[in-house]
């Protein structure tokens, strides 16, 4: 928790430097001190490049964050004549195969102490829940029962995991997959939630509306999101 309020802060300090800077120059070029060209070519880029570099910096979604800071400064040097946009537009797919492949391979040793928390009760753990939803869907209850875990998967379908009435004993893991689908996961007032994910064109939001205990058990999200969602409710 303390983690997670460190790096929103951070988050909001990188926004104050460049909101202050963004300022600083306006004002300047008012007063006649500079004539410092803002609207350069590319400079929309930076509605791209700037909120994607500064998402970085936050535990969860990095994936995405990298391909759209990858395609905006690729496409911000297209604008400057640097690379040409033919070039640049054939290179989009390969950059996204790559970034997506990388994070696949290291998914489980990037990401912080969630990735590790992660790995080791995937580790530990015996059998567990499997559920898939392909071309269909799925509800699926714990009701008074203890959970310990489960696969959730959704490929061009749906996953409705209910676990408000169960008995969470222990820190448990949710593997969620969702490729052109959706995984919806009804969660208990009593635990903690932290996710870890990795998604192009989709990702992980969290619309519970509670504040969370710090004693709590902890439910940790591992998402792949391809075109898909997760949604945390």
């Amino acid at each position: 928790m303390e983690g997670e309020k460190s790096r929103s802060k951070f988050k909001n300090i990188l926004w104050g430097i460049v909101l202050i800077l963004i300022g600083i120059v306006v004002g300047s070029n008012a007063l006649g001190i500079t004539n410092i060209d803002i609207f350069f070519r590319g400079w929309w880029t930076l509605i791209i490049i700037i909120p994607c570099f500064i998402n970085l910096f936050q535990e969860n979604d990095k994936v995405s964050n990298l391909i759209g800071l990858a395609i905006g400064v690729a496409l911000l040097l297209s604008c400057q004549g640097i690379l040409s946009f033919r070039l640049v537009m054939k290179l989009i797919v390969p950059i996204v195969l790559i970034i997506v492949g990388i994070s696949f391979i290291f998914k489980d040793t990037i990401g912080g102490k969630v990735s590790q928390e992660i790995k080791k009760l995937n580790q530990n753990r015996g059998n567990t829940n499997e559920y898939c939803a392909t071309f269909s869907g799925q509800d699926v209850k714990f009701d008074n029962e203890i959970f310990k875990g489960a696969e959730l998967t959704a490929v061009f379908g749906g996953v409705k995991c209910d676990l408000r009435k169960s008995i969470i004993e222990a820190d448990q893991v949710i593997n969620a997959s969702s490729i052109f689908g959706g995984i919806d996961i009804y969660m208990p007032d009593n635990v903690k939630v932290k996710v870890n994910s990795t998604s192009i064109f989709g990702g992980v939001s969290d619309d519970r509306k509670y504040t969370e205990k710090e004693e709590a058990n902890t439910i940790y999200i591992n998402a792949t999101c391809i075109f898909g969602g997760v949604s945390i409710k």
